[in-house]
């Protein structure tokens, strides 16, 4: 079997910035939630998509935000979006669809939890994470652990994610460490870049392999010169960048009392009926292919 773990946060943002705009009757915006139901829809009509759950940060805080203070809130998000996540989690959970709402942990330390749970199922042929977010591609291995960029349809596997990134998964938290990540509000460290850091982190692997003197690289992709100042700038900074790391470390210890059969779609609650009359939108319910 294929377990889809979907990204719910990240859809919620897609459909808010490139679904139409909707009102529901009682006037409060309601499109990105809607474009989120259809796009589960479709997803669970492929005849593959059996094991689904969706993962939403129910506040956009989380344990992250005691580390650095920099680290990414809701500030500056369209309160009309915001007013939706607790309207699409429980829109998601009325479809069927096992919902993670996240609150001390992120989606994405849900999505890596579930991932490391179940691949130890053997009857788990493949994992596919329905999200185009860099940090899950640390989650991504060989051919079974995926991610699934489902709006451009890409798949990253493991070789997928050295093609892009040019380093393995396992490297993926060192590389946004040095590169930053402006989504999540940490700067990386002053100096490194997408290429200087791919070309160091695939020799070195991790920050603390990198050694202190540049003259021991010997980096073909990395001139003398630049190679001291890098190595300059990271022995200044190597404090920061261990805690970006941290902070881009996916957690895989998120209470979750699921187990895999939970995860079986088996049909829409007949309460999706009446979210979708709240909604003004009847034409969901046509289109979903099972009830319980």
């Amino acid at each position: 079997m294929k377990i889809h773990l979907v990204d719910g946060t990240y859809e919620l943002f897609r459909n808010y910035f490139g679904a139409p705009p909707k009102k529901a009757p009682d006037g409060r915006e309601v499109g990105a939630t809607l474009g989120l139901l259809r796009s589960l829809l479709m997803l669970l009509t492929s005849p593959e998509v059996t094991h689904v759950a969706c993962a939403f940060d129910h506040v956009i805080k989380s344990f992250r935000n005691d580390l650095f203070a920099g680290y990414k809130t809701g500030e500056g998000v369209d309160p009309n979006l915001l007013a939706q996540f607790p309207l699409a989690e429980e829109a998601v959970a009325a479809l069927g669809v096992v919902v993670w709402p996240m609150v001390e942990f992120e989606a994405d330390d849900a999505l890596a939890t579930a991932t490391a749970r179940f691949k130890k199922n053997k009857s788990v042929e493949q994992i596919v994470i329905c999200s185009p977010d860099k940090d899950l591609a640390q989650l991504v291995s060989g051919k079974r652990i995926l991610c699934w960029d489902r709006r451009r349809d890409i798949l990253l596997d493991e070789k997928g994610v050295m093609e892009k990134f040019g380093v393995r998964p396992g490297s993926i938290p060192d590389w946004l460490a040095l590169v930053g990540d402006s989504a999540d509000g940490y700067p990386g460290v002053p100096g490194w870049g997408a290429k200087s850091s791919s070309a160091v982190l695939a020799r070195f692997e991790h920050l603390e392999s990198i050694p202190n003197d540049a003259t021991s690289w010997k980096l073909k992709a990395i001139t003398p010169g630049r190679a001291a100042s890098l190595a300059e700038s990271l022995n200044e900074h190597r404090d920061e960048a261990l805690l970006y790391r941290k902070l881009a470390t996916l957690c895989e210890d998120v209470p979750m009392k699921e187990k895999l059969s939970d995860l079986k779609w088996q049909g829409a609650y007949d309460e999706l009926k009446k979210i979708c009359h709240k909604l003004g939108d009847e034409r969901i319910i046509e289109r979903i292919p099972r009830w319980r």
